[in-house]
Order: C-alpha cells, then structure tokens, then sequence
C-alpha cells in the first residue's frame, strides 16, 4: 500500500533558494545512507566506493574527463550499484539467490552502466562529453538516432499544436524514450553473448543454470520491448492529440511511472495516494535538475578564473564548485533511489495485477 504523504509546498523555488543558501553549511555532510562510513582499500587509502570495480569505473571516467554533469549522474548510478551489489551478497551469504536471478540482474546494470558512460569498450556515437541539460533547448535538426522518432518529432514540431514549454517537455520524453531503446540494445548484446557461452557448455548442471539465466535475460527483454512499445504509442498519441488539459506530470521519469500505476490493479484511493508521492518525486527532480544546471555554470565559472590566473578566486570558485557537485551527487542518488521503489512498488502491482 503507497503510504499518504504530506502535500509539497506550493513554491518549490523557494526550496530550491534556501537549499542554495545552506549549502556551505551541509554540502560536507553527505547523508548517512550514502556515506555512512568512507570507504577505504586494502592499503587503508580512502576511496569512492566500497567495491574494486565501482572504484576503477570511477577512476577511468575522473581521467577521461566527463563532463560535471555526466560525471555526477555517474556517481549516482555507482551508489544504487554499490547498494544492490552489498544487499546481493548479503542475501548470497544468507544462501538465497540459488539461481543467480538477482546476481544476473546485477551483471545487467552494471554493464548498462559502462555502456552509458562509454566505458564498454565500443564506440560511442553519442556525444559522451554532452550533458543532457541540453534536452531543454528545442533546435532545429535534434536527431534521436531512430528513423521513427526523427520522424514523429519533425511532425511535432510542424504542427502547431504545442507551446514553447510543451515541446521542450516533449522533447525530453522524446529523449528518455532514445535512452530506453539504447538500455535494450545492451541488454540485447548481452543476452547474445550469454547465448554463445551457453552453446558451449560441457555440464549438464552448469547448462540447467545458464538455461535458468538465459531466460531470466529473454523476459527482461520482453517486459523492456513491451515498455518501449508502450511508450512509442504514447509519444505518436500526443504527436496527433497534443497535451490534454488532463495531463498531471511533465518529467518523463514520473509519467513513465504514472502510465504504468495506470495500468496495474491499485485502487483509486491507491492511485490517489501514488500521485501524491509522484508530484513529490517530481518537484525531487526537478530540484536535482536545478543543481545540475547550477553545477555546470560553477564549472564554466571556474574554467574563466582559471585562465585569468587569479589563484585566490580559484581556490574560492573550487570550494564552491566542489560543494556544488556533492550536493548534487547526494541528491541525484536520492532521487535515484526513489525512483527505483517507486518502480518496484508499481512493478509488484502489475505482477499481481497479470497473474489475476
């Protein structure tokens, strides 16, 4: 049951100003959940993460030189795999997981990660150094790298049908649909290769448990094609209707959930509930977009001090940039970590809802 929450206030600029002031005072005091303890190596140095791995992933994108923002929503995606991967061995040692579902599932995000951040050794067409603050501007020319999408949004834009601010939010989900189809391709690349190992098993027990994770793989596949095909019929619906004056949400993320808690069993008092916590997520991320878009104009800031040689404004515009980025990593993870219970909670309810 999706608990009641108390209303966001009415201004959510004033948080956000506030916030700003504050910053100084508790950008130091990463929240206890993500940070409760540094971790450290096996020579006792501190590093980012409690995980080798997460650690050299870390380390390979500071020396590649990612853009701020990307490199933040980096370190979130590191957090919720660092999470998953100390709750998976826990329940490993508890002797759970004897089908290597959970540790498949893992192996899924992680390469989903290195493959998002062009860090799985393939070329990346998309402009890894790009941050997606860009989506806001609508431009002539925007491709999404699908012939479908290019067209409907060509569409879009000719019609007449959409404000300024209504394309630029469908322009984001135009976007957020691209970044779904590009999840399924990893998928789809990893699922074939688990195939080609799986053709080459010599144990029948070793065969039975590929089996088990190759088709774990192939219904993760059918529930992400199913997702895209859904949101392809939602996108071409709002290309020839437009936005109803009905439409509650306007980040992707949230009407993506919203569309399928619409689609699950919850009751209306359920549904009244959820949209409640989903207009509080969105204000969430709308916040945590605010300090994106902060963080990179520190950045620029400091870039220009840099270059005019002033050491003392330097060292003050990289306090204040550094403070700015672990906020901005701090909040990312949060709002990273609410979207992933919201989408088991819905999840949960469609399964139940499919099995009736």
């Amino acid at each position: 049951k999706f608990r009641k929450i108390e209303k966001v206030p009415s201004s959510p600029s004033l948080t956000i100003l506030i916030s700003l002031f504050v910053i100084g005072a508790t950008a130091g005091k990463y929240s206890k959940e993500i940070n409760e303890q540094k971790a450290s190596d096996k020579n006792n140095n501190q590093v980012e993460f409690r995980i080798a791995k997460l650690n050299q992933v870390w380390e390979k994108a500071i020396r590649m030189q990612l853009a701020p923002v990307r490199l933040s929503e980096l370190h979130s995606d590191l957090k919720i795999q660092e999470k998953d991967e100390l709750q998976w061995k826990k329940i490993k040692a508890e002797g759970l997981d004897e089908d290597g579902e959970r540790e498949a599932k893992l192996r899924r995000n992680f390469n989903i990660i290195l493959a998002k951040y062009g860090m799985d050794g393939k070329k990346d067409t998309r402009a890894l150094d790009s941050n997606r603050l860009k989506d806001h501007d609508v431009k002539d020319g925007d491709t999404f790298d699908d012939p479908r999408l290019d067209k409907l949004w060509n569409k879009a834009k000719t019609s007449g049908k959409f404000s300024d601010e209504e394309l630029q939010t469908l322009q984001r989900e135009f976007h957020h649909h691209k970044d779904k189809i590009n999840e399924y391709n990893i998928v789809m690349d990893t699922v074939s290769r688990t195939e080609e190992i799986h053709k080459n098993v010599i144990s029948p027990l070793e065969g039975d448990m590929k089996e088990h994770v190759l088709h774990q793989k192939h219904a993760d596949l059918k529930q992400r094609m199913r997702g895209l095909n859904q949101g392809f019929e939602r996108l071409r619906k709002i290309t020839h209707e437009g936005y109803g004056a009905d439409s509650e949400f306007k980040e992707p993320r949230v009407i993506e959930l919203w569309e399928m808690a619409k689609r699950s069993n919850l009751t209306e008092v359920e549904l009244d509930s959820l949209k409640e916590e989903l207009r509080h997520f969105e204000t969430k991320v709308e916040k945590h977009q605010h300090y994106q878009e902060q963080l990179e104009l520190s950045h620029q800031k400091l870039k220009h001090v840099e270059a005019l040689g002033d050491k003392e404004h330097t060292m003050r515009n990289k306090e204040k940039y550094n403070a700015l980025a672990e906020k901005a990593r701090e909040m990312g993870y949060k709002m990273k970590k609410h979207l992933q219970d919201l989408t088991n909670k819905i999840s949960q309810n469609g399964l139940q809802h499919n099995e009736l």
